[in-house]
This record gives structure tokens, sequence and C-alpha cells, in this order.
């Protein structure tokens, strides 16, 4: 039906649009129980410890591997479940730009900088390289690389949509980096005493080594304000190395697209077709929160929805994963990440001394 008025006309939405919403309807609300459930399990946790030791996130893909292990979703619940593991991640990625300030980072000093970039970089290639080394997939192997080298779990989340991972190799990589996450919460303090470190030395070790921020304010709160100020600080720098990888692999993901297109011809590409729009989003949020144009008051809530969007993603990918094909690559990932996890450790306890 169209309405027309004066010489102009207004386009009611079509049909097919409005099914395919109303198709999304039972796999959203699905994810958003699965999501109830985790945020319960771990404000229980907080309530319990002080901090979470499993976050909401890990506790979504686990919950919803186990719903996909006792029930096969039937095409009713499919497109719910696909569009909350895509766009409402990509949602997600985009708000948490808001979050991160390009001044706070300078101000910690540019050598600081400059070793927790270096750090990066080298861990990314020595991850990747065991896990190829270990016979992991290509895409499995970015995801456990970067995953490793930045924060955890929130960039193989970021990274997923950008590489095309398929759920399996997300959950994964993500079920098996949460554990050592968790490991290392427990047992990262042991190397206070062990190694004779800093406050200054053992904030800058938790923020180079912990994956996810909530785990290091866990990691570092036992040993003073000052680590727990230093943790938090050497975190955010690794978080916001996230931006330039994940736009670096979009540039090589459209690379290859265009050589497996043809790549004789000259093809005049957009930027935004070859840089996926949530990204340009996130930097353009940080950019805005660097130059004091977000209001701090926004902050708080921005992050949280990103946070509770995050985990509805999760609790997706764990409705569309097939534990059985988890089971042929786990030992070769728990190694991958194990090892990864060690070489990152080793280095970064080597770097801590020059910071005394």
């Amino acid at each position: 039906m169209r309405v027309e008025s004066k010489g102009s006309e207004v386009q009611e939405p079509a049909p097919g649009a409005v099914m395919r919403a109303l198709q999304l309807i039972p796999g959203i609300l699905l994810c958003g129980a699965v999501t109830v459930v985790s945020l319960g399990v771990q404000a229980a946790e907080e309530r319990a410890f002080d901090h979470p030791y499993i976050e909401a996130l890990v506790v979504a893909i686990l919950l919803g591997m186990a719903v996909r292990t006792a029930w096969q979703p039937s095409e009713r619940w499919r497109s719910g479940i696909a569009f909350s593991a895509k766009q409402l991640l990509e949602v997600a990625v985009m708000l948490l730009g808001a979050s991160i300030s390009f001044a706070a980072i300078v101000a910690s000093g540019y050598l600081l900088i400059g070793a927790i970039a270096v750090t990066v970089v080298i861990m990314l290639a020595v991850s990747f390289g065991l896990s190829r080394m270990l016979g992991l997939k290509p895409k499995l192997s970015i995801l456990i690389a970067c995953g490793n080298s930045i924060c955890g779990n929130s960039a193989i989340a970021a990274v997923a949509p950008v590489i095309e991972a398929d759920g399996d190799d997300i959950a994964s990589s993500i079920s098996f980096t949460a554990i050592l996450g968790v490991l290392m919460v427990l047992g990262l303090p042991l190397l206070i005493p062990l190694l004779q470190l800093s406050a200054t030395q053992y904030g800058i070790l938790a923020g180079l080594t912990v994956y996810a921020v909530p785990q290091v304010l866990a990691a570092t709160v036992p040993a003073g304000f000052v680590s727990t100020q230093i943790g938090t600080l050497v975190k955010l720098v690794r978080v916001l190395m996230l931006g330039p990888i994940v736009l670096g692999l979009s540039l090589l993901v459209a690379r290859r697209r265009k050589l497996g297109a043809g790549g004789a011809k000259t093809v005049s590409i957009s930027p935004f077709k070859l840089v996926p729009w949530f990204i340009i989003g996130f930097l353009a949020l940080a950019a805005l929160r660097s130059l004091q144009l977000v209001p701090d008051v926004a902050i708080a809530p921005v992050t949280r929805i990103a946070a509770v969007l995050t985990v509805v993603s999760m609790a997706a990918l764990g409705l569309g994963v097939d534990v059985r094909v988890l089971s042929t690559v786990g030992g070769r990932v728990t190694a991958a990440v194990t090892l990864s996890l060690m070489l990152l450790l080793g280095l970064s306890i080597g770097l801590v001394h020059f910071f005394r």
C-alpha cells in the first residue's frame, strides 16, 4: 500500500521485510533468556567473591552449548540466533569505542606504550605461528592469537565477524581462553614474592598478561591500589591495540576477496566496503570520546549496553555450536592457548624488569 501526498510518495515497509523481522524474535528471545541466566550467575559470583571469576559471556556460551547439546533448534529459532551472533555483536563492538580515550593512553608515557605495542605484535605473530604449527585452521589461529595477545574474549568477539569465523571456531577459542584466564587471576599474585616484584612491576605484568579488564582488577586488587591503577592502564593500552589490528585484518580480508574475484582488474572500492561499518563506528566514537564530545555520564550506560549485547551474542554462538566439532580440536586448541600464554608470561616478566 502507498500513500500519496502532493507529488510525493510514502512507501510502507515491504511485507517481506516485516516477516523477516518477526522471524528473528523467537531466536533473539531465546538468546535473551540465556543472557539473563548468565548475568544472574555473574551477579551471584560478585556477591560471593566481590568480583566474577567466570564472566557472564563465558557462562552464556557454555550454557548455550549445553542447551544445543540437549536440543536441536528448528528453523523457527535459527534466524534470530544467527542475527544475535553477528549483527548484535557488531553493534556491541562499535559501542565499545565510546569508552576509549586516546588522551589517557598518551599520558601513560611513550616508552611504556611502545613496550606494550611491541609485546602485542610479537605475541600475535608467535601465537599465530604456533597455532598453525599445531595444525589449526588459519581463522582459528587468528582468533587464538588475538585473544591471547590483546584482550581475550573481547578480542575474539571483535575479530570474529571481520574474518568471518564460524561459531565452532569462536566457541573453541573462547572456551579454552576463558579457562586459562581464570587460572591466571588465581595464580599470578603468587609471582609477587617469588620474583620480588614491586607494585609497579606487578601492575604492568598483570596488565600485559591477564585477558579481561575485570580479571585485571581481580588479579591486582590484592596487591594494592598502585598495582590496580597501573594494571588497568596497561590493560587499556592493550585493548586500544584492538582497533588497528581489526582494521588491518579487515583490509587484508578485502584484498583477498578482490584477488579471488580477479585481482588483475582495477576496482574502485569504497573505504566503507574495505572496513566494516562497526569498526568505523568504533573509531569515530573513540575520537569523539577523546575530544570530550561524549559526556562522562553517558559512558557507563553505553558500556553496559555493549556488555549485555556481547553476552547475548555469546549465547547465540553457544546455541549454534556442535560440541562434536569441538572435541576434534580440543587438544590442539588447549595446547596452542596454553603455550601462547606461557610465552606471553615469560616475555612480560622479562619486560617488567625495565620498569622499576
